[in-house]
């Protein structure tokens, strides 16, 4: 284990980076529920990360040494338990401001929080949120980013930093200008710049107003991305009606 500090207001100024950990949010989470203190922003990086999850469980792989997996510590109790889903979105705009001055245009976010990069995913965002009564208390957000990574599985259709630029990203400056991204995006959420996230959100969503094909249950079906609701759903207007989506309910087919 190793204390380092990076230039910000909190997120980052506690950095604690493990050689492995199972899971980076798991650790956070356990950590909190042994009430050990851990204050806000603290940043918990993994060299090797061997049982990363992204969202409804599924599993991130990661090369040990050659990408970021790290976790960070906030507590939005400014927001409503029902105002998740700002989080979300402010935590995706963060890794799209760090990734596109470094890639280009072709950086999005696919609905909910995958991001990708023409068409293949490079990072993807897990956020787990610890509620106390009726008061938000913390939220644990997990990062995985592929950095100097090249191989992957072909059913994963991921790239890399490496693989884009065809050379290798230092990863503790990559991670600084994260956490400085995400302190930015974070501010901002709580000054309640709920409308320009929104906005800037769904300006860097997938195939947002163009015409796509969707996966629903055995069904394929053509729609156009018309908004996200307040709670996070996805709206697609398909012609003859115009519906709503949360997390696992429909699939893009990415071509």
């Amino acid at each position: 284990m190793q204390n380092n500090t990076f230039s910000g207001l909190f997120v980052g100024q506690n950095l604690v980076k493990l050689s492995a950990v199972a899971s980076t949010n798991a650790y956070v989470k356990e950590v909190l529920s042994n009430s050990a203190p851990l204050p806000e922003g603290t940043v918990i990086m993994a060299e090797n990360q061997f049982e990363g999850r992204g969202q409804q469980q599924n599993t991130w792989l990661s090369e040990a040494g050659k990408n970021l997996t790290f976790s960070v510590l906030l507590s939005p109790g400014f927001l409503q338990i029902t105002q998740q889903f700002e989080l979300n979105k402010a935590i995706s705009l963060a890794v799209l401001d760090v990734l596109k001055p470094l890639l280009g245009s072709t950086v999005s976010i696919k609905w909910p929080n995958d991001i990708l990069v023409d068409k293949q995913k490079i990072a993807g965002i897990l956020i787990e949120n610890i509620v106390q009564g009726s008061r938000w208390k913390h939220a644990v957000i997990g990062i995985g980013l592929n950095v100097n990574q090249t191989e992957f599985p072909d059913s994963l259709n991921a790239t890399s930093i490496r693989t884009i630029l065809h050379r290798d990203c230092d990863l503790n400056q990559l991670l600084a200008d994260l956490c400085r991204a995400i302190e930015a995006r974070y501010l901002a959420l709580k000054s309640r710049k709920f409308d320009r996230i929104h906005q800037e959100y769904l300006n860097g969503l997938y195939k947002f107003e163009d015409s796509a094909t969707f996966k629903l249950g055995d069904e394929l079906k053509t729609g156009r991305i018309i908004g996200v609701s307040n709670i996070g759903l996805l709206q697609i207007d398909f012609g003859d009606q115009i519906c709503e989506f949360g997390f696992k309910e429909i699939a893009f087919i990415i071509d």
